[in-house]
């Protein structure tokens, strides 16, 4: 086999690939989408009303399993909107994963909120269940009915367990402990419609939840999400905020500040079409990960995130962890040598403690899973599209270093 070892220059993950290269995480159109989009253009009904728009709510709320779903823009409107229904006030806190995308982190500060970052426990890489309920438990005070964060007096309101990477949380011990304290619970479970925890499907564990659609999601609707709920006056509520508050649509009046966060028909069309394949897609990613787990078994330095035997994954990015000493590059050399073959690949996020958005201003337990598991963490090429020779490409340049 032979590799190209050429420099490259201006090289930035994600950046648009030539000829043969291999995307991380691309779309994957093969369904009704034109079928459903071409219906919108035809009958003009193009905009955030619409048929599709309501179908999209009820089969992703029958999915899931939740009574209601309720169409954003986009997945961290749909966050925004959770944490004002929850009530959210300015200067609360809410517990976030400190590893994710920064997504639920901003969205806690759109609310006027502060966020408090917990680390990520080291076998499945997700919210540390123990560290949260340390926190709560010995870093926080009960007075008067509510929670409050010893250190800097704040009330703690709400919890964000972020399914990263397709695989759940450990839910069940944040929920036992978020009851004790009246804490809502948030599912940021943008990465991961689809995955199941001891049977649960993720979206329908906590309080609310959250799915984004955008293009590397495993479908999409170019850019989109959805909040989920199970409690009428929740959903009430997320709808009424997402159409910006109209107390009488007519005379325009609003009681309200309101948000323009409401996804279009067009959109939905792409939704629906995608959803009706989503267990096809789900079925595909899990044959892409069983190749790369039975590929790499036994190459010394490259590990392979685990599944729990309580979880259902859907392996949205198949991440690999590089142990440099034992591999011989580690993950970012490693990422520029599938860059040079025309290969996608990215490190996980900036622990959210680390980020210059977030470093001087929010609170943080110690988070040193998430500091290792960012330095050493690579994810490789995962669409479902990815084909049984692309994904051998990718395989045997991994073999090759270990040889």
């Amino acid at each position: 086999m032979t590799i190209n070892n050429s420099p490259l220059p201006n090289f930035e993950p994600g950046a648009p690939l030539s000829g043969d290269g291999i995307p991380l995480c691309v779309p994957e159109i093969r369904g009704n989408e034109w079928r459903y989009i071409k219906d919108c253009l035809d009958t003009n009904w193009v905009s955030s009303v619409g048929k599709y728009v309501t179908h999209f709510e009820e089969k992703l709320a029958a999915y899931v399993g939740t009574q209601h779903a309720i169409a954003t823009s986009n997945g961290t409107a749909a966050l925004h909107i959770a944490l004002l229904v929850a009530g959210v006030e300015p200067d609360d806190e809410v517990l976030v994963s400190a590893l994710t995308f920064i997504a639920p982190a901003n969205a806690v500060r759109y609310a006027s909120a502060w966020p408090v970052f917990i680390d990520a426990e080291p076998r499945y890489w997700q919210m540390d269940t123990q560290k949260v309920a340390d926190f709560l438990e010995n870093d926080c005070r009960w007075t008067s009915g509510a929670l409050f964060n010893k250190q800097t007096g704040r009330r703690v309101k709400a919890i964000i367990p972020v399914h990263i990477l397709g695989h759940p949380v450990d839910i069940d011990p944040i929920l036992s402990v978020a009851r004790k304290y009246n804490l809502a619970v948030i599912e940021d479970a943008t990465e991961s419609l689809g995955a199941s925890y001891k049977g649960r499907n993720v979206g329908a564990l906590g309080d609310m939840a959250c799915f984004s659609f955008n293009g590397n999601k495993i479908i999409t609707t170019g850019g989109g999400g959805m909040l989920v709920t199970d409690r009428d006056d929740f959903a009430a509520k997320a709808r009424y905020l997402t159409t910006q508050a109209k107390d009488d649509p007519l005379e325009y009046i609003h009681h309200q500040v309101g948000y323009n966060y409401r996804l279009t028909n067009i959109q939905a069309a792409m939704g629906v079409a995608q959803l009706e394949l989503l267990d096809e897609y789900i079925a595909i990613k899990s044959r892409i990960a069983n190749t790369y787990t039975q590929a790499f078994d036994g190459i010394p330095g490259i590990h392979l995130m685990e599944q729990a035997e309580w979880a259902n994954s859907i392996f949205w990015l198949n991440t690999i962890l590089v142990d440099a000493a034992q591999y011989g590059l580690d993950s970012r050399q490693l990422m520029h040598k599938l860059a040079r073959n025309n290969i996608q690949s990215r490190p996980l996020w900036q622990p959210l403690h680390r980020s210059p958005a977030y470093m001087d201003t929010a609170f943080s337990m110690p988070c040193p899973v998430a500091d290792l598991l960012n330095r050493a963490a690579l994810s490789l090429p995962s669409s479902v599209g990815l084909s049984a020779q692309d994904q051998q490409r990718v395989i045997e340049l991994l073999r090759v270093q270990a040889n």
